[in-house]
């Protein structure tokens, strides 16, 4: 049984050939919608359309390599889009990954990196595709954020200085866009289960190499103070952007739903 019915949206993901972006897709594509999703990795996202098609071998599936930064390459995608799947009236915002420094040890140059792949991934994407947009009904807009925009954690300064950024971003788009009826929330992700903790996984010290990944996982969420005890899930973040991307929160705009197990202090 569907959440929700999409069936006549086209819905594009960012991003979309891992992790929460690919999640997100297959929802998208339960719930009936057109998807188009795109990613930097040629290969990872060839791969990500083979499951995709297997599972969905009737879906309207549109996929294009593209750099969210390059605004050459997202405006071609948009074009792309609209000429073969129609008019896009959800646009999925999931962009980045977070960046360990301090501010004794994080460069200009490192700021401006971590500015500009936090902003203009969703500035891009979101300039190319808003007349689109603004042409249907009830369109949205979802940007993954993190909980580290209202939670800052000194270890990831400009991370945390760049996401509280996004979250301010959101209620400004939200409140522009809201006379041509195109609502714009996020999501605060806290832990959730990702290539990057992988990869600290496979890297982590000598005396927790005898820990398995749900061992180490459930040590990481008990170190964090994260009440539910455990990371969370792809599709657990995925399920939130389904809900801000459909007309169940037909009358939500300019707000963020916390995805975090209990990790979340702020009131």
């Amino acid at each position: 049984m569907r959440m929700t019915d999409l069936t006549g949206r086209v819905a594009v993901v960012t991003g979309g050939s891992s992790g929460i972006g690919y999640a997100t897709v297959e929802l998208l594509l339960e719930a009936g919608a057109d998807v188009a999703l795109c990613g930097r990795d040629a290969e990872r996202l060839e791969g990500a359309v083979a499951q995709l098609r297997q599972r969905f071998p009737a879906a309207r599936l549109l996929a294009q390599r593209c750099d969210v930064l390059d605004a050459d390459q997202v405006a071609a995608f948009a074009a792309r889009v609209e000429t073969e799947l129609g008019a896009a009236s959800i646009l999925v915002n999931n962009a980045g990954q977070g960046r360990v420094s301090t501010f004794a040890d994080t460069s200009d140059a490192a700021w401006l990196e971590e500015l500009q792949l936090k902003f203009f991934s969703i500035l891009r994407p979101t300039r190319a595709f808003l007349a689109q947009l603004q042409s249907r009904e009830d369109a949205a807009i979802v940007c993954v954020n993190s909980l580290l925009a209202v939670q800052p954690e000194p270890h990831m300064v400009a991370t945390s200085a760049a996401r509280a950024g996004v979250h301010n971003l959101v209620r400004s788009l939200a409140t522009e866009f809201a006379p041509s009826r195109v609502r714009v929330n996020g999501i605060l992700i806290g832990l959730v289960e990702s290539g990057q903790w992988r990869r600290r996984f496979d890297v982590r010290p000598a005396d927790e190499r005898d820990l398995d990944w749900a061992q180490w996982s459930r040590n990481l969420a008990r170190k964090k103070q994260i009440q539910l005890g455990r990371l969370g899930l792809p599709e657990e973040a995925a399920r939130a952007i389904l809900f801000l991307a459909s007309p169940l929160s037909s009358y939500t705009t300019g707000s963020h739903i916390d995805v975090s197990g209990g990790l979340s202090r702020h009131v």
